[in-house]
C-alpha cells in the first residue's frame, strides 16, 4: 500500500491551479486512498487474500459475540470489502445476512436477521442501510470505515436504535491510524461542532 499511497500523493500535489480534471484526479486519489486503509484487495485482485487489520480486529468480536448471543450490523460504504469480508464469515461458520444497493428481497433478509438466533451479523452497505430499515435485534454496531458526513454514520448506527431496542447498542468505528482515515475524522469533527453551533 505504500507505493500506493506516494503515487497518489504525487498526483495530487502535481499541477498548479484546480480546474474540473484536477478534482476529478484529488478525488479519485482520495478514494483510493480510503480503500487502501481498508484493505489492499481494494486496489488490487491478486491481494484479495491479503491480511487485513480491520477483519482481525472485526472478525473476533463478531465470533465472541454470537457466542454470547448477541447480533451485529456491519457496515461498510464499500460493497467491494463486504464481498472480501463473505468468506472471511464462511470460514469462521459465522451466519450472516446482506443488504445492499442490489438486494431485491429486503424484507426477506432483515426478518431473518431480527427473527433467526442462528444468524448474528448483518452486512450492509452505508448508502443501501440509510434509511427505513428497523434492525432492533443487533446490540452492536461496526462500521468498518468512516464517511466524511457523520450525520450518515449517525442514520446507520439509528437503525439499531430504533423505537423497540431494549438493550444498549455499542457502536465501534475501526479506523486505520496514520492513514486518510483520520483526515476524515478530523473533518467529521469540524462538521459536528459547525452542526451543534447552529443548532
Amino acid at each position: 500500500g505504500h507505493a500506493e499511497g506516494r503515487g497518489v500523493g504525487n498526483e495530487i500535489r502535481g499541477g498548479d491551479g484546480v480546474d474540473g480534471k484536477q478534482r476529478f484526479v484529488v478525488l479519485e486519489a482520495l478514494l483510493r486512498l480510503r480503500q487502501a486503509a481498508c484493505h489492499e484487495g481494494l486496489l488490487d485482485r491478486k491481494l484479495h487474500a491479503a491480511p487485513s487489520a480491520k477483519f482481525e480486529e472485526l472478525l473476533p468480536r463478531l465470533e465472541d459475540l454470537a457466542a454470547e448471543g448477541h447480533k451485529a450490523l456491519v457496515f461498510s460504504q464499500f460493497t467491494s470489502l463486504l464481498d472480501l469480508l463473505e468468506p472471511q464469515l464462511h470460514q469462521r461458520k459465522l451466519v450472516f445476512e446482506r443488504l445492499d444497493g442490489r438486494t431485491k428481497n429486503r424484507a426477506a433478509r432483515v426478518e431473518r436477521f431480527q427473527q433467526d438466533p442462528a444468524c448474528p451479523v448483518f452486512l450492509i452497505s452505508l448508502k443501501a442501510g440509510g434509511f427505513g430499515l428497523n434492525l432492533t435485534a443487533a446490540s452492536y454496531v461496526f462500521l468498518l470505515d468512516p464517511w466524511w458526513n457523520p450525520a450518515v454514520e449517525m442514520q446507520a448506527i439509528d437503525r439499531a436504535h430504533r423505537i423497540g431496542q431494549r438493550s444498549t447498542v455499542h457502536a465501534y468505528r475501526i479506523v486505520a491510524r496514520g492513514t486518510v482515515e483520520e483526515r476524515v475524522l478530523e473533518l467529521q469533527d469540524k462538521k459536528r461542532g459547525l452542526y451543534e453551533a447552529i443548532l
